[in-house]
């Protein structure tokens, strides 16, 4: 048992992708909760897929890829929030077009540019290939953005669950937006290399949804949600090396596998352990009871 468990750690390129995933299965739930709560969960997976005409012109550019992709994430935030508020389109159709425009014009600034950026990496992640600097970045930006978090939590807080009072009462909402919003950049840079951006949505809202079923309290759900994105972290990689399958995907769905236990037995949600639920259970085996006795 304790061979198997430390055999992998025996590898340098496993140590530090289990480091950057721990980190990114902690940053990213925390950085997803307030998402989830503000009922914009999909804003993380627009924003996954805006980073990449940055990416694309910061690579031509031969510039650090991370700050075209910064870039290019906080100006399709920007946008959203600026076709929310000058014209009658709803959000999600806001979303829905600077995710295609943003996706389209980046696949064509890499053919048009003839960039060699692998997309694959890119999309997918390659966490077996991080290195040493890799993981200094992502531990860099997770103690940021989670310094920041508990920096500014009350002015977060009371935004995310009362937008207009924080108006009244003077907080600079349009400041706080922007600022979460390059939060959930920083986080989805920092957690490419591990699922990639197709997957990254899962991670920042998969453990954070669990974590909602199970508490009620929004620091709590940030706990239990940043525990439970490192521990899907650490088995879906030790599935990825003795599987020898890829690891984002194990990771998605080892975090996926903890929001169906949470949805069958959360103590106050649970499908199977709700008072209700238990009692037509009983009864229905009371009646199969009664109907063969009366056989």
């Amino acid at each position: 048992m304790l061979e198997w468990l430390f055999e992998p750690l025996s590898f340098e390129f496993m140590r530090n992708a289990l480091m950057v995933g721990i980190l990114a299965g902690v940053l990213c739930p925390v950085v997803g909760t307030y998402l989830l709560v503000q009922r914009m969960a999909l804003l993380g997976d627009v924003m996954a897929h805006s980073v990449l005409p940055g990416l694309a012109i910061a690579f031509f550019l031969q510039i650090n890829i991370l700050i075209g992709a910064f870039v290019s994430g906080i100006i399709s935030a920007f946008l959203i929030a600026w076709i929310r508020s000058q014209t009658r389109i709803k959000v999600d159709a806001a979303m829905a077009l600077i995710f295609s425009s943003f996706f389209a014009l980046g696949v064509l600034l890499i053919t048009l540019l003839r960039n060699k950026l692998d997309l694959d990496s890119f999309l997918f992640g390659d966490i077996l290939g991080v290195t040493q600097a890799d993981v200094s970045r992502t531990a860099m930006i997770t103690l940021v953005v989670l310094a920041l978090v508990r920096l500014f939590y009350k002015e977060l807080f009371f935004y995310t669950f009362d937008r207009l009072g924080a108006q009244a009462i003077g907080l600079p909402i349009n400041s706080i937006y922007l600022g979460l919003m390059a939060g959930v950049t920083l986080t989805i840079i920092a957690s490419m290399q591990t699922v990639g951006v197709v997957l990254v949505v899962a991670l920042l809202v998969g453990p954070a949804t669990t974590a909602y079923l199970l508490v009620k309290q929004l620091h709590q759900m940030m706990g239990l949600g940043a525990l439970l994105g490192a521990v899907s972290s650490v088995i879906g990689m030790y599935i990825s090396y003795y599987l020898n399958v890829p690891s984002g995907p194990c990771i998605v769905l080892i975090s996926c596998g903890f929001f169906v236990l949470a949805v069958l037995f959360s103590p106050s949600q649970g499908l199977l352990t709700q008072p209700e639920t238990v009692n037509r259970a009983a009864n229905i085996l009371s009646r199969l009871k009664q109907t063969e006795r009366s056989k």
